[in-house]
């Protein structure tokens, strides 16, 4: 019986909070919202200048084994291999600006593993100014492009 009183006070006391609690309902004014452009405006727009690109006879590569700290330079023309440790490398083409033959040089290169008889290391355009924008990722070997040569005949087509 005692236990049963108890409950049934603690029943009240509980709710008694509940009932003493008032409700109000107002109704808010939403301000709407304001949003700003997710793009920026780029301000004036100026036109660029394309300067053409020759197509040389071939380009000077370095190469780095990385495991003997062996540097070796060597000279490939467009259309030839070469075999650099592990490594063959096949030069498509060498391109520079008409402008400027010694400032910048662009080579496509594929590079095989294990002499070419593996897969392809790497494949793509090499810019000798930017070594690491398209570099070879090899765990020896590194290679990249140092010019274009360009003695002898201009090698454009």
């Amino acid at each position: 019986m005692r236990l049963g009183a108890g409950v049934i006070a603690g029943a009240i006391l509980l709710s008694a909070p509940v009932l003493a609690q008032e409700i109000i309902v107002e109704t808010l004014e939403i301000e709407p919202q304001t949003f700003e452009p997710l793009q920026q405006t780029l301000g004036d727009v100026t036109s660029e200048s394309v300067t053409a690109a020759k197509i040389a006879l071939g380009a000077q590569l370095r190469g780095l084994d990385k495991l003997t700290g062996d540097l070796v330079d060597f000279d490939l023309e467009n259309g030839f291999s070469v075999n650099f440790g592990a490594l063959r490398v096949d030069m498509a083409q060498c391109r520079y600006p008409e402008d400027n033959a010694t400032g910048e040089a662009f080579a496509y290169l594929t590079i095989w593993e294990d002499n070419g008889a593996g897969a392809v290391a790497f494949e793509g355009w090499m810019v000798a100014s930017s070594p690491a924008l398209s570099a070879l990722d090899h765990a020896r070997y590194d290679v990249w492009v140092l010019r274009c040569s360009t003695s002898g005949a201009d090698g454009s087509e």
